[in-house]
């Protein structure tokens, strides 16, 4: 005997399909039954059906005149019954009787297996038919029964049929319980055929559906069909929700299983669903209008249905969200509103008041003034406990329901404003939702030309953390003048504008913000402000190309002078970020890694997510330009649907996805991901120096398909903004392809004034990557006009330019245009030599696109060029690759994964991935094994913390 129980929806019916189906059973017979909540059930009606479905369609039974008791159960068999038997007066003995017929053609048609589900809404004559079977030991036929133990009636024979097994009679019971996180997440990826399914998700829908497998499918189905779940990078993830719509098919349970339970009982959980919070019986009592009586009969019945649990002593709330929500949207309004303005009286009364719960049942009593006092007091205690989601929330939905008073829109407005500005990182969807509320307000009418400019202020702050650069410059440069009242807000909105990230500011109107700010530094700033205006300095210079922005960089503490003070922590960890991100476009390679390590540190002591994303963005493009690209396209895609990435993030993630396309020759991968790349930088209207090469890689495409026009195309805005602006160091990625664009096109004294213009632009600042490329631009015009001796020289510098740094990509480049330019020459031997070695290089380090151009040219000049198998960036064969070797180091220093991956920026399954890849190369089959092989082999120096072993192999 099997008894699977569960509640409604847990699986315990698929769990049954899955084991009748499994090969162990395959050829067995089974009668099969399930048992529905009818009113008034047929006697045996779901064996009786069961049996019916087993019947053969013809030929006698091999009964004995027994059988003829069936005749009245079964009258469409009566042709292939014996003939009918003599009634019996006693009723008992009748029954008997049948039952015996009913085992002796259970025995006649084979049954090997029984299966009864729902049993607990099981009719009295199939309990006693189980009983007289199974407790007497007539009958060694196995049977599985499932149940909701909730649903179990009091007095049903349920009990006594698992107490009274006979002896030889094995009994398993399986408690089916709702999945956890993982196991939800499992079934996504179940449902969907991907492993690919991010964390978030699986946890927004266990926190939605309690891992009920029913609802969580309903619900998936629900969002697929709503398009509310999209797949972005290869990654299944959800649209910005933050309420599930009840599905059909849970909704309909739900509501049947209310509808069987009496009035009071009705009344207590239509309370329970009203106040979506646990409650005491006289609040789930008094809010529906019981007297105390009916309200502890509705209460004990609620949580004997199971549709109630006691959440802590004397408190008791639905078992699953959705069912709260689909009794809720099931109380007819007018009824309902009456029941949340007697659960906002009854909570009044509370000391200190619930204000959260209070504005939501006071806005769904439509008492509008009473909603704003307590969503404002909601807002305000969110922000004091570090909740800036709720209280933005919280506030827009005040702006958003209609006039206020312009004192009141004002007050909620700047609320608003800076509640959005602090919690920048879990906004998501709402931050453009913030900026529209603040231009609502600005538009309606403010208080004072002061309250105008702080508006203002934080709407341009919004602007920007949604990259609406331009129209957030305005409205920062229009609020400076309102802000005389606030010389702290002043010298912020300054910063800001000294910025150089709109497209259409020249560098010295950035620069005299730069020094404006600077003026009107407030003698009495505090020092986090002092800081933050310290970086902002920095990175204005960085951005602008000024050496002096080293200098200034250089300046900034790495350490918080109060580690315990969050805001000055994110303030050192911005300051670290921005000069990292600055040296990649530069070219200190050095220099960034420690700098993001530095950061990521102070940012997980804030606990501020949104930057840790653009610390793992910043290492990637490192990795771009190292030639470390292993790991690029697992990391772009983690970032691209990350809920903590920004926009500029996943722009920056799907670019790196479009550079990697392009160099393993996915032509139309690396086009698709470029142009969207280009085109939302473009709507956008932000120019960064970090976007350039999108544009540079989507040009290459233009000039390999003979379309010189489209690569100057796509470059034209680019190449405006760093001459309009005056930043030409930002044109290391671009400056190359546009003189060959402009040479391909027959301009090539545009392209040798606009490599002269670079060079007096640079002026010998902008660092080694600007001056390499500048060579590289000298070269393509000295080709362009025969001097193939100088470009082959030229080209020769630049590749050496750009292995100093190291950036191996484009040093292999410039080796291709040197040995180019010799074979031209007429020193074939070396030319063919360089490219051989271009060519070979390339293909190791996964740009094939490039080497398959090569190795035509080699062809060409008669050079055998081997037909290699089209692998995947960065092919290192059996050898460890740079990232393996630094995840086994790490496991021999004893790490566990997730403590590696936030040593290098990884996220713990990508270090998986390299662990397995390095245990696969080296022939072990554990973590242990691998630290030991690689020490063996020398390619590791273990210097392990004393008394640390690595991690046990079973982690």
């Amino acid at each position: 005997m099997v008894l699977v129980g569960g509640e409604a929806g847990v699986g315990k019916s698929r769990l049954v399909r899955e084991c009748l189906a499994s090969p162990a059973l395959g050829g067995r017979v089974v009668l099969a039954a399930a048992c529905p909540p009818l009113p008034e059930p047929f006697p045996l009606g779901p064996v009786l059906d069961g049996v019916r479905r087993l019947v053969p369609p013809d030929g006698a039974l091999a009964l004995s005149p027994l059988g003829g008791a069936l005749r009245p159960v079964f009258p469409e068999l009566a042709d292939r019954l014996p003939p009918a038997v003599d009634v019996l007066t006693d009723p008992i003995a009748t029954r008997h009787r049948l039952f015996r017929a009913f085992a002796e053609l259970l025995e006649c048609l084979r049954v090997d297996v029984l299966v009864v589900e729902d049993v607990h809404w099981a009719d009295t004559a199939t309990w006693e038919w189980l009983l007289t079977t199974y407790a007497t030991g007539h009958t060694r036929v196995p049977v599985l029964l499932t149940y909701r133990p909730a649903d179990v009636p009091a007095g049903s024979l349920l009990r006594r049929l698992v107490t009274r097994r006979p002896a030889g009679m094995a009994q398993l019971r399986i408690d089916l319980q709702p999945l956890d996180v993982g196991g939800t997440r499992d079934l996504v990826s179940a449902m969907f055929a991907t492993e690919q399914v991010s964390e978030q998700f699986a946890a927004f829908l266990h926190a939605r559906t309690d891992g009920l497998p029913l609802a969580l499918e309903e619900c998936l189905h629900l969002l697929r069909d709503r398009r509310d779940i999209v797949e972005r990078g290869g990654q299944w993830t959800r649209r910005v929700l933050d309420q599930l719509q009840v599905p059909p098919t849970v909704r309909d349970s739900v509501l049947e299983r209310v509808e069987r339970q009496a009035p009071e009982t009705r009344a207590v959980l239509e309370a329970a669903a009203v106040l979506a919070a646990p409650a005491d019986e006289p609040t789930l009592t008094d809010v529906p209008g019981l007297d105390a009586e009916a309200g502890r009969r509705g209460v004990a019945a609620a949580l004997t249905s199971g549709l109630l649990r006691e959440a802590g002593p004397g408190r008791f709330v639905f078992r699953h969200v959705l069912a709260s929500q689909a009794v809720d949207e099931a109380i007819p309004v007018s009824r309902r509103r009456h029941l949340h303005r007697r659960a906002a009286e009854r909570l009044r009364r509370l000391d200190p008041p619930p204000v959260a719960r209070l504005a939501r049942h006071f806005r769904e009593a439509a008492d509008r003034e009473a909603w704003t006092e307590y969503a404002e007091a909601s807002a305000d205690l969110a922000l004091r406990s570090g909740d800036d989601r709720f209280a933005v929330t919280a506030l827009l939905e005040l702006l958003a329901a209609g006039d206020h008073p312009v004192d009141r829109r004002t007050r909620l407005a700047r609320k608003l404003g800076e509640a959005a500005h602090l919690g920048t990182a879990a906004l998501g969807d709402l931050a453009a939702q913030v900026a529209d509320a603040l231009r609502n307000a600005l538009a309606a009418g403010v208080a004072t030309p002061a309250a105008r400019g702080e508006l203002r202020l934080l709407l341009g702050r919004m602007l920007r953390e949604i990259s609406e650069e331009p129209e957030a410059y305005a409205a920062i440069e229009a609020a400076v003048d309102d802000l005389g009242h606030r010389p702290d807000l002043a010298m912020r909105a300054m910063l800001n504008l000294a910025m150089p990230l709109v497209p259409d500011w020249p560098a010295a109107r950035h620069l005299e913000w730069l020094e404006r700010g600077t003026k009107a530094l407030p003698a009495s700033t505090s020092e986090v402000d002092r800081l933050s205006f310290a970086v902002n300095r920095a990175s204005c210079l960085l951005l602008l190309g000024e050496e002096a922005g080293w200098q200034a960089a250089a300046e900034l503490p790495r350490e918080a002078a109060d580690p315990d003070s969050p805001s000055e922590r994110l303030v050192v960890a911005r300051g670290l970020l921005n000069a990292a991100q600055l040296a990649v476009v530069w070219g200190r390679y050095d220099e960034v890694r420690p700098r993001l390590a530095s950061a990521l540190e102070h940012l997980q002591a804030a606990d501020y997510q949104r930057l840790r994303a653009t610390v793992r963005v910043t290492e990637a493009f490192l990795d771009w330009h190292t030639g470390d690209w292993g790991d690029l396209e697992t990391t772009a895609n983690e970032l691209l649907t990350s809920e903590t990435s920004v926009t500029l993030d996943q722009l920056q993630a799907r670019q790196l996805l479009g550079l990697v396309a392009l160099a393993r020759g996915e032509r139309d991968t690396a086009r698709r991901h470029l142009t969207e790349v280009t085109e939302e930088y473009a709507r956008l209207g932000v120019v960064d120096p970090l976007a350039m090469p999108a544009a540079a890689a989507l040009a290459r495409l233009h000039l390999a398909d003979g379309a010189a026009d489209d690569a100057l195309t796509v470059l034209a805005r680019d190449v405006t903004t760093i001459e309009r602006k005056g930043v030409w160091w930002w044109a290391t990625d671009i400056a190359p392809v546009a003189v060959a664009a402009l040479v391909a096109s027959g301009q090539v004294d545009t392209a040798a004034d606009m490599a002269g213009r670079l060079a007096a632009g640079l002026g010998g600042r902008g660092g080694p990557a600007p001056a390499a490329a500048l060579t590289v631009c000298r070269a393509v015009v000295a080709e362009a006009r025969g001097r193939l001796g100088e470009a082959a020289a030229l080209f020769a510098d630049a590749a050496a330019g750009w292995h100093a740094l190291p950036r191996p990509y484009d040093e292999l480049l410039a080796s291709e245009g040197e040995g180019r330019c010799l074979v031209a020459a007429g020193e074939e031997r070396r030319g063919l030599a360089r490219l051989s070695d271009a060519e070979r290089e390339l293909r190791s380090l996964g740009a094939r696109w490039d080497a398959d151009r090569v190795a035509r040219l080699l062809r060409h000049h008669g050079v055998e060029v081997a037909r290699t198998w089209r692998r995947g960036p960065r092919g290192y064969g059996d050898r460890l690759s740079p990232r393996e070797l630094e995840v086994v180091g790490l496991v021999a220093r004893g790490l566990t994964n997730r403590q590696i991956g936030e040593t290098l920026f990884l996220s713990p399954r990508t270090v998986g991935h390299h662990l397995r890849a390095a245990m696969r190369k080296l022939g072990v089959s554990t973590r242990t094994a691998a630290a030991i092989a690689a020490t063996e082999a020398g390619l590791l120096a273990v210097d392990r913390p004393s008394g640390r072993a690595p991690e046990p192999d079973n982690q």
